[in-house]
C-alpha cells in the first residue's frame, strides 16, 4: 500500500504546487521522479467524452455509448438500473483509459427553464440522492472514480460562472443539499465538482462553510475537490477554502501564485500538503485499476435501449396503445429520421451507434406500410407545406406517429430556456395532424417539461422518451408495439403555464444576484402548498396494466424516532399483462414548529408484477424522513406528534394511508430569549411552566376583561391579541404598575430558569 504521507514529504513546494492545478484540458500533473502517474479525467454522466488529444477541449471525441440522459433515467426509477448503467460506463472507461468521469449531476430542478436540467435528475432531494448514489456506486465498483457536481446550486446557465444564488439556510439543507449528501455519505464518491456560481456570496471555489464545514467536517467527505472547469478566481483563496485541484491547466501563473503564498507566509504549507494528499490518495488508487482493452459495444447499446424503454412515460393513452396490427403508419416528424436522443454542451457524446427510429418502427411493424413525412424543419422558420404534406399522409393512415424533438437551439447547456413551448412550427403541425387523423400517438424527445394546452385534448395518446440515448429509436418502438410495457414515471413536475412555476417572479435574477424566494416550495412541494392545477404530477405515468394497492401495514402505531418505522403494502397487478409498477411513499405532518411542506417523498420502490400477481412492498423510514431542518438550532430536528403515512402512484394519486405517532428523543435547548413573544412562551413546554404563574395572577388582576367582551376594549380591539405579540420584556413594561419588581429584574429571573433546561 503506498504510502502517501511518505510521498508528500518527498514533494518540492512546487511539485506541489503543480500538483493541484491541472498539467492540460484532462489530466493532474504527473511527477516522473515520485513514479506518480497522471489522473486523466473525461467528462460525462451518461457517456464518455474522451477527448484523444488531452490538451484539447472540444476536439472530437472517441467513440462511446451514449446512455439516455439524468432526466430520462430519474424517469425510471429504478436503483438497480442506475448501478448496471454506472457498471457499464466504468467498464467504457478502462477501455479509454480514463480514470474519473465527470458527473453525476445532481443539482435540483428549481426551474423547468434550466438549460441544463436534462443532465440532473429531479425537483426532488430524495429521488436525486438515491439515483445519484447508486450511479456513483455503479461506476466505482469497477476501480473508476465519479466527481459528483455541480457543489451546489448550480440551477441556471444565466450567468452561471458568476450569479449569486441567494439562499437561505433551512432551503440548502432541506433541498439543494440532501441529495449531495446522501451521495457523499452512502456512495462515497472519490472527487466532488465545485459549482461557478456564488452561493450567498462567496464563489463556490472558495467558499470554506460549503467544502469544508459542510462537505468534509459534517458529511465525511474522504476524496478531493476540483474545480469545474475554469470556476477558480483566487487560487491561494481556494486551497484555503478546501479546493485541491483546478482545472483545466496547465496554468502557471497559478501555480506560481500558491508557491509565493507559501513562501511569503499567506498560505500555511499544511494546508496545501493537505490537497497534495488528497489528490495523491486517488491519483494512487486510480492507478490500481488496469487500463486498457475493449468493451462490449453491443452489450452495451442493449442496456441503454432498455434503460431508455424503463424511462419512457405514458402521459396519455386512450387504449390506441399498444398499437393493434394497423395497415398503414404515417410517421411524421424529423426526429423519426434524425433522432433527437442527446443534449448539446459537455456532456455531448460521440455514440457507437445510433438507432433510427423509422427503421426500428419497420422492424416491429410487420406487414404494415409506414410513410414519412418530415413535417418541421430543422430551423425555427414556419413552413405550411411541410405541414400540408404532414396532413394529406395523417388522413390516408390508420395511425399516426409524431415525433417531436425539442430542438437544440431551444435547449442546451449555456443557456436558458425561453419558454416551455415547443417552437411553433411544431405545435401548429400537431393541431393540424390531428385534426384529421384522431388516432396520433405524439412522441416528445426533450430534456425538460414542455407545456401542452394547445394540443393535448386531441391526441389518442402521448409518449415523453426524453433525450433517450443511442438506442432510444428502438426503445420508442419497444413501447409503442408493447413488447415492453410502459413504466417510467415523471421525476419532475409538467406545469401548465411557465407562470406557475414556483421561481417564476425570481429566476434568472437581476444585478448579479437570483434569490431564491421560493425557499423550500419547489416542484410538487409548491403545487400542493398553492393547490395549483398541474398538466402532470411528480410520480405520474401510464401503464398497459393496472394496479391496486391494499393493506398498508406499519411496523409500529408509536415509535421513537432512533428506531424508525417500516412501512409495508401490497401491490397487485389487476390488469390482463405483466408490468412494472413504481411505489411511491410520502410524509405528512400533522403540525410543526415550522412551516412545512404539506407532503414529501421518503421512500419508493419499482417492482415488476405479473397479471394477477401480488408482491408486498417494505420501505424502511429512519429519524430523517420526519424531521426537518431548524436555523435556530442549526440542526436537523424531530418533534413528537402525528404523521400521515401516504402510498400511492404519484404524487396526486395517494392510494392508502395511516396515522402513525412519533416520539422525539431529542433533547434541545429552549430558543426563548427577552425578545421572544408571549405566545412562544406559552408554546414553549418549558416557557410555559415558568411563566404561566405570573401570566395568569397578572391578567386576574388587571383591568383586562370588560363589558366589551373578552379582550375587547371600547374600539374592539383584540387586547388579549395585542398582549399574546408583545416580547416578554415589552409586557412586563406594559404591566409595570402591578408589578413589586422592576420588569427587568422579572425578565431576567425568567431567563435564567430557562437558561440550561432542555427540552
Amino acid at each position: 500500500m503506498t504510502n502517501i504521507q511518505a510521498l508528500v514529504a518527498q514533494m518540492t513546494l512546487e511539485e506541489k504546487a503543480a500538483l493541484c492545478t491541472g498539467a492540460s484540458a484532462w489530466t493532474t500533473t504527473p511527477i516522473p521522479r515520485l513514479d506518480l502517474p497522471e489522473l486523466l479525467v473525461s467528462d460525462g454522466p451518461h457517456g464518455l467524452r474522451r477527448v484523444p488529444e488531452v490538451q484539447s477541449m472540444s476536439s472530437q471525441s472517441l467513440p462511446a455509448t451514449c446512455f439516455p440522459t439524468a432526466s430520462s433515467t430519474a424517469a425510471g426509477w429504478d436503483v438497480d438500473l442506475l448501478r448496471e448503467m454506472g457498471e457499464a460506463l466504468a467498464e467504457e472507461a478502462i477501455s479509454l483509459g480514463v480514470d474519473v468521469i465527470l458527473g453525476p449531476g445532481t443539482n435540483m430542478k428549481r426551474s423547468p427553464l434550466c438549460g441544463r436540467n436534462f443532465e440532473y435528475f429531479s425537483e426532488d432531494p430524495y429521488l436525486a440522492g438515491a439515483l445519484a448514489t447508486s450511479l456513483i456506486e455503479g461506476i466505482q465498483s469497477r476501480g473508476v472514480g465519479t466527481s459528483l457536481k455541480h457543489f451546489a446550486a448550480n440551477n441556471q446557465e444565466y450567468e452561471r460562472f458568476s450569479i449569486d444564488a441567494v439562499i437561505d439556510e433551512r432551503a440548502l439543507r432541506e433541498i439543494y443539499l440532501p441529495a449531495f449528501e446522501a451521495a457523499v455519505t452512502q456512495a462515497k464518491p472519490w472527487t466532488v465538482m465545485c459549482a461557478y456560481n456564488r452561493l450567498n456570496g462567496i464563489h463556490a471555489s472558495q467558499n470554506h462553510w460549503l467544502l469544508t464545514e459542510v462537505l468534509r467536517d459534517e458529511w465525511g467527505f474522504e476524496g478531493f475537490v476540483v474545480s469545474d472547469w475554469g470556476a477558480v478566481h483566487d487560487r491561494v483563496a481556494a486551497l484555503k477554502a478546501g479546493l485541491d485541484l483546478e482545472m483545466p491547466g496547465p496554468k502557471p501563473t497559478r501555480v506560481n501564485a500558491v508557491i509565493e503564498a507559501v513562501r511569503n507566509g499567506d498560505l500555511d504549507e499544511a494546508v496545501l500538503d493537505e490537497a497534495v494528499r488528497r489528490i495523491l490518495t486517488i491519483v494512487c488508487r486510480a492507478a490500481q485499476t488496469p487500463k486498457g482493452g475493449e468493451f462490449d459495444v453491443a452489450a452495451h447499446h442493449a442496456l441503454a435501449r432498455r434503460i431508455s424503454a424503463e424511462s419512457i412515460v405514458l402521459l396519455k393513452n386512450d387504449g390506441i396503445l399498444p398499437l393493434q396490427s394497423p395497415e398503414h403508419i404515417a410517421v411524421i416528424g424529423r426526429a423519426a429520421m434524425e433522432a433527437h436522443f442527446q443534449g448539446g454542451g459537455s456532456s455531448h457524446i460521440n455514440p457507437t451507434q445510433v438507432d433510427v427510429p423509422f427503421a426500428e418502427l419497420q422492424k416491429l411493424a410487420g406487414n404494415a406500410e409506414l410513410s414519412f413525412a418530415e413535417g418541421y424543419p430543422k430551423d425555427d422558420s414556419l413552413d405550411g407545406g411541410l405541414i400540408d404534406e404532414a396532413v394529406a399522409l395523417a388522413r390516408t393512415a390508420d395511425v399516426a406517429l409524431l415525433y417531436v424533438a425539442l430542438p437544440s437551439f431551444k435547449e442546451s447547456e449555456g443557456y436558458d430556456r425561453p419558454d416551455l413551448d415547443l417552437t411553433a412550427q411544431q405545435v401548429k403541425l400537431i393541431q393540424a395532424v390531428t385534426a384529421v387523423q384522431p388516432h396520433t400517438v405524439v412522441i416528445l424527445n426533450n430534456g425538460a417539461p414542455v407545456v401542452m394546452g394547445e394540443w393535448l385534448d386531441q391526441t389518442a395518446a402521448v409518449l415523453e422518451a426524453w433525450m433517450m440515448g443511442q438506442a432510444g429509436g428502438s426503445a420508442i418502438a419497444d413501447v409503442l408495439f408493447g413488447r415492453v410495457n410502459p413504466s417510467g414515471k415523471l421525476a419532475e413536475t409538467f406545469p401548465l403555464r411557465l407562470i406557475d412555476t414556483p421561481s417564476y417572479l425570481n429566476f434568472p435574477g437581476e444585478n448579479g444576484v437570483v434569490r431564491y424566494g421560493e425557499g423550500l416550495f419547489i416542484g410538487y412541494r409548491y403545487y400542493d402548498a398553492k393547490e395549483t392545477a398541474v398538466l402532470f404530477p411528480f410520480g405520474y405515468g401510464l401503464s398497459y396494466t393496472t394496479f391496486e394497492y391494499s393493506n398498508l401495514q406499519l411496523s409500529a402505531d408509536r415509535f421513537k424516532d432512533v428506531d424508525g418505522l417500516t412501512v409495508s403494502v401490497d401491490v397487485t397487478n389487476t390488469g390482463a399483462v405483466a408490468g412494472k409498477e413504481v411505489v411511491q411513499l410520502y410524509v405528512h405532518d400533522h403540525e410543526s414548529r415550522l412551516v412545512r411542506p404539506y407532503k414529501e417523498l421518503k421512500g419508493f420502490a419499482k417492482v415488476s408484477l405479473q397479471p394477477g400477481e401480488t408482491q408486498t412492498v417494505s420501505l424502511a423510514l429512519d429519524s430523517r424522513a420526519f424531521a426537518y431542518y431548524d436555523p435556530a438550532h442549526h440542526q436537523w430536528i424531530t418533534e413528537d406528534g402525528q404523521f400521515d403515512i401516504l402510498v400511492g402512484a404519484s404524487s396526486a394519486d395517494i392510494r392508502c394511508r395511516a396515522t402513525v405517532s412519533l416520539q422525539s428523543t431529542l433533547q434541545l435547548p429552549s430558543l426563548l430569549h427577552a425578545e421572544s413573544t408571549i405566545r412562544s412562551w406559552l408554546a414553549d413546554p418549558v416557557g410555559i411552566q415558568i411563566l404561566q404563574p405570573i401570566f395568569a395572577e397578572l391578567m386576574k388582576n388587571a383591568d383586562f376583561f370588560n363589558d366589551n367582551g373578552p379582550g375587547e376594549d371600547e374600539n374592539g380591539t383584540d387586547l388579549l391579541g395585542f398582549l399574546m405579540d408583545l416580547p416578554l420584556r415589552s409586557f412586563f413594561h406594559f404591566q409595570e404598575g402591578s408589578l413589586t419588581q422592576p420588569p427587568d429584574d422579572i425578565t431576567n429571573m425568567l431567563l435564567e430558569q430557562v437558561r440550561g433546561v432542555r427540552v
